[in-house]
Order: structure tokens, then sequence, then C-alpha cells
């Protein structure tokens, strides 16, 4: 799967998705640091990859729908999370896109838990 990790992820969480045969790409990489939400949604759509990021504007399903995109999976965390908080939640998210699909959806990826945002077309059927 293909997914582009926000600005507040450093390597090592960039090596996890890797470890697990996933193509990663970052925010500074690519020199987006510092761009619009706007800008890094529609980039992520284009590309086609799921956005993983700490930032809780990208719950705005008006704003930012999931159903164009590859999928958002926010990282709820502190302030100022170690690494070791980072890792776990990281691979706790690998594990669960293995059985559950994460494309046109949002993750909310809390320790011990995933909440999964519901279209309103998904809740009627």
């Amino acid at each position: 799967m293909n997914f582009k990790l926000d600005e507040n992820f450093g390597n090592r969480t960039q090596h996890l998705f890797k470890a697990m045969g996933h193509d990663v790409q970052t925010v500074s990489s690519q020199t987006l640091s510092g761009c619009s939400d706007q800008r890094l949604y529609e980039v992520c759509c284009v590309e086609k990859r799921c956005l993983i990021t700490m930032d809780l504007d990208f719950a705005d399903v008006i704003r930012f729908s999931p159903s164009p995109s590859s999928g958002i999976a926010i990282f709820r965390v502190p302030r100022n999370p170690g690494i070791d908080l980072l890792e776990q939640l990281a691979n706790q998210f690998l594990k669960a896109i293995t059985t559950l699909p994460i494309e046109k959806k949002l993750w909310i990826v809390e320790l011990g838990r995933i909440r999964i945002h519901q279209s309103e077309t998904e809740s009627m059927l």
C-alpha cells in the first residue's frame, strides 16, 4: 500500500512501514513541509497515498472527505509523544490494515482501539 507520513513522523516510523513492504513517502522528503492542509490532502489524493498524520484538522470530513482519498489515519497522541508510543500506534495500525480496508475511510488510531468514520451512504446500506 502507498502511504504519506506527515511531517511529525520520523525515520523510525517510516522504516516500520517499509519493513512491512509498503511504499512510503514523507512530507519532508517531498518538500511539502509547512504546506497547507488542503494542499497536502490534494497531493495525497493525486498520488493515491493514504495520509498518516497527527493533525486533528483532517478529522473534518466536510473539509477533507475520505471518499476520494486512499484513506486518512489520524494518530491520537498526547502532546510531544515519545517514539515508543508512536511505534506502538504504527504497529497497531499496520496490523489492522491487513484485515480492514482503509481506502475511502477516516481512521482515528488510539492506543488499544481504532475508530472508523462511516460515511452517510455506508451507514444507510
